[in-house]
């Protein structure tokens, strides 16, 4: 699946409005470089938002070593596919108030082209943009609904970044947040203003997300549920109860919350570990009841001569429980130098089920701003991610079964490592193009194939 084209909208409106961000000094932001990083102005004051953006990633890979593949493989022939997605933002305010403000959010989206190899064969695959279906087209459609109510404590108000998601320029400082209809968890969960944006920021599905976290949504990325925030100074508390998918990253969601559903609870602390920087920490936990299948099951059943081939949708039952938990931080080290690390960890015994296959990972990587050859805004950045499957899961590969990602038939194991580098160039207003470079070694966890190399051209336009 492919998860929502997360786009760090906050950056951009605090680069609009003048205020410090992370990386570029006051007078830097005053430029007419740093000031301008949309086609066209956003009012801070009206009831409206109004914005959109496009991103266009193209990336080939050449031919790597394969003795086998399957279905579910990464091609080792070379190969190249270009991705393209479309986003219109609109928002409304009914009333100000900043202490009980309420948005309306309503988002349409376009998604077309396609991924390497149909978006299989990688546990942590190359293009976040890419919808795992293809088949679905690049018709329009709704991907968020969502009503925004702020529950304000305090008449202590600070400054908030006015975007897409949130139109208010100033909010509580204790306060609840609350939100129902159609969203994408990453817009609210495991955020990291290093590596979260496929747009501008890293392109791999593991490095922009915790990639153990099986989170609730669809093929394209979005669910339906609800969402409850508890604000403060420097902590946040949030909780989410969302829909689950019917099958295994599909299109159709099961609206039966009783039987299927995701639930996710976040920890945030804005502390630093460095006196007069800025950073934040935050932890993750999950637990997703669906109509699974059970790994082990399917081994069973395939080697004792009940299925012929190894099949986990044969062994799915309702009541099914996957859980997990994850560790995101981000850290300022200089005025324009910041890290980031994640740690993400699953039971594994049951079947991946929204996200992608994977039940370990461990990540760490950094950017640096381009103040230094006087371009304020391009960013250069460099992750390392290591993906991991349970015992289970891997005979199961190595049986000859197939996920929804990943199958190359049979499996001699080893940890899917990713390296992964961009440097995103600001040539004018909301234009940006960026490089980036992929590293793969065990493909698909397969030590007998790769390592790949894949390359990327991006071009992003907000507007």
């Amino acid at each position: 699946m492919a998860p929502e084209p997360r786009q760090t909208m906050a950056f951009l409106a605090s680069q609009n409005r003048g205020s410090s961000v992370s990386g570029i000094s006051p007078e830097e932001q005053q430029t007419s470089e740093a000031a301008n990083v949309t086609m066209f102005p956003h009012t801070l004051t009206g009831p409206y938002w109004i914005s959109g953006q496009a991103n266009i990633i193209f990336q080939a890979h050449p031919g790597f070593h394969s003795p086998y593949e399957s279905v579910n493989s990464l091609r080792n022939g070379g190969e190249y596919k270009t991705s393209m997605i479309g986003t219109l933002f609109l928002g409304y305010q009914p009333h100000r108030n900043a202490r009980f403000n309420t948005d309306f959010i309503v988002d349409f989206e376009s998604a077309g082209g396609r991924g390497l190899s149909q978006a299989l064969g990688l546990a942590g695959f190359t293009n976040l943009d890419v919808v795992r279906n293809p088949n679905l087209g690049s018709k329009p459609y709704l991907a968020r609904g969502v009503i925004h109510q702020t529950f304000g404590l305090t008449h202590e108000m600070t400054e908030v970044d006015r975007g897409p998601f949130s139109l208010a320029t100033q909010a509580p400082v204790r306060r609840f947040e609350f939100r129902i209809g159609k969203m994408s968890l990453p817009d609210i969960f495991d955020l990291n203003s290093i590596g979260s944006d496929s747009h501008l920021q890293f392109t791999n599905w593991t490095v922009d997300n915790n990639g153990a976290w099986d989170y609730a949504a669809d093929t394209r990325g979005y669910t339906v549920g609800s969402t409850l925030e508890y604000d403060d100074r420097n902590w946040s508390l949030r909780y989410g109860l969302f829909a689950m998918p019917v099958v295994a990253n599909g299109i159709d969601l099961d609206w039966a919350l009783s039987r299927a559903r995701g639930q996710n609870v976040e920890f945030e602390l804005r502390h630093s570990f460095i006196a007069g920087r800025k950073g934040t920490t935050r932890i993750l936990s999950f637990v997703n009841n669906a109509h699974m299948g059970s790994y082990r099951e399917a081994n069973n059943a395939y080697l004792n001569g009940t299925d012929a081939t190894p099949d986990i949708t044969k062994h799915a039952h309702f009541g099914a429980v996957k859980y997990g938990f994850g560790w995101n931080n981000e850290q300022e080290i200089t005025e324009n130098f910041r890290v980031f690390s994640r740690f993400g960890w699953n039971e594994g015994q049951h079947e991946s089920y929204a996200y992608t296959e994977v039940d370990q990972t461990v990540e760490l990587g950094s950017d640096y701003a381009g103040v230094r050859w006087h371009r304020p805004v391009d960013r250069i950045g460099l992750a390392f991610v290591s993906n991991a499957i349970k015992k289970d899961h891997q005979n199961y590969l190595a049986l000859g079964g197939h996920g929804f990602i990943l199958g190359d038939g049979r499996l001699h194991y080893g940890r899917e490592t990713i390296e992964e580098a961009y440097y995103t160039y600001h040539a004018w207003r909301g234009l940006f193009f960026s490089l980036d470079l992929q590293h793969v070694n065990n493909p698909g966890y397969n030590s007998d194939r790769g390592p790949v190399w894949v390359a990327g051209v991006r071009t992003h336009v907000d507007f």
